[in-house]
């Protein structure tokens, strides 16, 4: 079965945005380690779930550093432009993204078909609502939380969908120069 990984950034309170969605406080100036973290993280991904709204912003700006050959990201462009992906909405009724083809079913069966489609890692990105019901319906097998060198006091978080506790095993962890700190965790089962 392929292994769906999550890739998110947030406060060190917990947050991935704050309480009006501001996203201002995210660190963004990253060396070449923290770039390789990321590198070797999505070299075996083959395909990326997202949820709508975040696809709406994610896929075009990829794809738009993607063809520029002078963009300082553009390795990191022509991967994810170039892997298949998959958008969760309820409310587009025609993709016209390159690549990306819409999951409009029950979100758990349509995670759990692509699983067990032959291939590699899977890694998803999303806002709250998305990753929050991938956290709850217990999907992820292994979590990338990149810890941004802040507190916002109020914001999104992402485990708010929990019924229950959520036992990890930590699989990693590395700090950068930028101040954003990796944990690596699996859930236990």
């Amino acid at each position: 079965m392929r292994k769906l990984k999550l890739q998110v950034q947030m406060s060190v309170d917990g947050f991935i945005a704050g309480a009006n969605g501001e996203m201002d406080w995210l660190v963004f100036d990253w060396d070449k380690e923290i770039n390789q973290y990321v590198t070797e993280l999505t070299e075996p991904v083959d395909c990326i779930v997202l949820g709508r709204k975040l696809a709406e912003g994610f896929i075009p700006h990829w794809a738009g550093v993607a063809t520029n050959s002078k963009a300082p990201d553009h390795a990191a462009g022509q991967k994810f432009a170039g892997t298949h992906k998959v958008v969760f909405s309820k409310t587009i009724e025609k993709c016209e993204w390159e690549n990306t083809v819409l999951a409009k079913g029950d979100l758990v069966d349509e995670i759990l078909r692509l699983k067990n489609q032959p291939g590699s890692d899977m890694i998803a990105y999303g806002g709250g609502t998305f990753v929050s019901s991938l956290i709850k319906a217990n999907l992820i097998d292994e979590y990338h939380l990149f810890i941004n060198p802040v507190a916002v006091g109020k914001g999104m978080p992402i485990f708010r969908e929990l019924e229950g506790r959520l036992n990890m095993r930590l699989l990693k962890s590395m700090s950068f120069p930028c101040g954003i700190v990796v944990l690596c965790y699996e859930p236990k089962k």
